[in-house]
């Protein structure tokens, strides 16, 4: 498809632009990175992916607290930065595309996505997610973060208004959409959400419910 292409080269040509700067724009949810890995509540030892990872700061959240983790990314100067931070021998950064991910099915015990699919178009965000539910076990946990809205008319027209000012057209798109009616329809069942930074985000823990993808897996 003509705009996926054009999708993926401004994706390159964006981030290329952003990576030397994502951690100080990024400041505000700092503090979110380790309340997803509490919310999370990942069992000892457990395999974490982390798809679209950017310059890796939630990767490395779940890396200090042992867990091997693995974080990938498509942009290859966001991963720069992610490799320069990394002291963890239980945390690897690899290039990869979110909607092609090289794992075999059901390989992580944990699988999830940060700040990343306001930035897709619908397309590559369906396909995404039926990634992260492919290579995460049966009844595997799944974590997604991302903008929403407080629940307040002066607050969600605040937050509405001072995003989308920083924000492309898909953040206009994937904030006026059903976000857990799309998390189901890809096979996760959502479980929990915990509202982070005021309510302009949220945490959605789910659990894979499809097994289409390899009805063998155990």
């Amino acid at each position: 498809m003509d705009e996926e292409k054009e999708y993926y080269s401004l994706n390159e040509r964006v981030f290329r632009k952003l990576a030397p700067f994502y951690d100080l724009i990024a400041t505000p949810i700092t503090k979110v990175r380790k309340q997803v890995v509490d919310f999370a509540g990942v069992k000892a030892g457990a395999k974490v992916l982390d798809v679209a990872t950017g310059t890796g700061k939630q990767a490395v959240a779940f890396a200090r607290q042992g867990y091997d983790v693995t974080g990938i990314d498509i942009s290859d100067d966001m991963l720069k930065i992610a490799r320069k931070k990394n002291e963890y021998p239980n945390l690897n950064f690899m290039p990869a595309d979110a909607t092609v991910l090289p794992f075999e099915s059901g390989n992580f015990d944990v699988a999830m996505i940060s700040f990343a699919l306001h930035d897709m178009l619908v397309t590559i965000r369906e396909k995404a997610l039926k990634e992260l539910v492919r290579v995460t076990k049966r009844a595997g946990t799944i974590v997604v973060v991302d903008y929403s809205l407080p629940q307040n008319k002066i607050g969600r027209f605040l937050i509405y208004n001072v995003v989308r000012f920083y924000e492309g057209k898909t953040y206009r798109d994937f904030i006026t959409s059903d976000l857990k009616r799309l998390l189901s329809e890809a096979g996760i069942e959502v479980k929990e959400e915990l509202r982070v930074v005021l309510g302009a985000a949220r945490v959605l823990k789910g659990i894979r419910v499809d097994d289409t993808a390899n009805p063998n897996q155990l």
